[in-house]
């Protein structure tokens, strides 16, 4: 019953996925098969094709070195007409990705601590409630901390998500310090012997160094009860600005020590190559993907799963 269940919910979240990636499998796979679909390959098709996956916010550097892959095989004729070229490509971008840990981080003994941070309109919250939703899922009795005290409505917003998905949560006055809250949390979730706790932090840019070094003084503070507090540091990035979603994580990672990403609103971009990009240009895994609005539309990040939801046949 067990391996029931897992197979049910993989097969929910694959769904998911592929449902989630319409648009961007209409706008990038459906020209791509229009482009491609009965025609042998010669340099102009080829020109051609780099050009649709630049525009799909693959990336140049990416594009080039696919392109290269897929020009070499052509001359070596191991590949000749476009349809052959489609299932190249295919193949080429489950092999993208390195075998390396896209599952969380867990504490040795303890509550295992997230923190999420990302800049306002990332979708951080709602990235936060599918977050605890999905470890709930699995049995985790989890906890949020409501540390965006600066922004009004912030942990009201929150706190509106944590009894939606029934989770508990640790919440101050608007205004409140920030590393107060994650302090208190840190203790009531020692106390109260839950698994997880993810803590929300204010939105900010790198160029606002108070709330960076709001950020700092929270680490420390939550160090003070659990000494490898933060197990993981994701943060959110927005699909849909695409290449600056990529700058994005480049600044903060100049100010915080990340461990991965979760992409929210991939549902909502024409460029789901941006995954792709992301991988090619930062050295983060994507941890979790968003495809949706409601808490369940959030899939852990499989390049298997996400290629083939992409190149699925509507």
């Amino acid at each position: 019953m067990v391996f029931d269940f897992l197979r049910r919910a993989v097969g929910q979240s694959v769904d998911r996925l592929r449902a989630g990636l319409s648009r961007t499998r209409r706008t990038l796979v459906g020209p791509l098969r229009s482009l491609l679909h009965g025609r042998r390959l010669d340099a102009e098709l080829l020109v051609e094709l780099r050009q649709r996956l630049i525009v799909a916010d693959l990336g140049v550097a990416t594009t080039d070195r696919v392109m290269a892959d897929l020009e070499t095989a052509w001359k070596e004729k191991q590949v000749d007409s476009g349809d052959e070229a489609l299932n190249f490509l295919k193949d080429e971008l489950k092999k993208h990705w390195p075998q390396e840990s896209r599952s969380l981080r867990w504490a040795a003994c303890g509550p295992t601590v997230i923190l999420v941070t990302g800049v306002n309109g990332a979708g951080k919250t709602t990235s936060i409630a599918k977050l605890a939703h999905y470890l709930k899922a699995q049995g985790k009795v989890v906890l949020v901390a409501a540390c965006d005290t600066f922004r009004a409505a912030a942990v009201d917003q929150l706190s509106i998500w944590a009894k939606r998905v029934g989770v508990e949560i640790v919440r101050h006055q608007m205004g409140a310090d920030p590393a107060a809250v994650a302090f208190d949390a840190c203790q009531a979730a020692v106390a109260r012997k839950v698994d997880v706790l993810i803590i929300d932090t204010a939105g900010r840019l790198h160029t606002q160094d108070h709330l960076m070094r709001e950020l700092g003084k929270m680490n420390r503070v939550m160090r003070k009860i659990m000494p490898e507090a933060p197990h993981e540091s994701l943060l959110v990035l927005d699909a849909t600005i695409g290449q600056n979603a990529l700058r994005q994580a480049e600044e903060f990672r100049k100010a915080v020590d990340l461990t991965g990403l979760f992409l929210a609103k991939l549902d909502g971009t024409a460029k789901g190559g941006i995954v792709v990009a992301i991988r090619d240009q930062l050295d983060l895994p994507v941890k979790f993907i968003g495809v949706g609005e409601k808490p369940e539309d959030i899939a852990p990040f499989s390049p298997d799963d996400f290629v083939e939801a992409l190149f699925a046949a509507d």
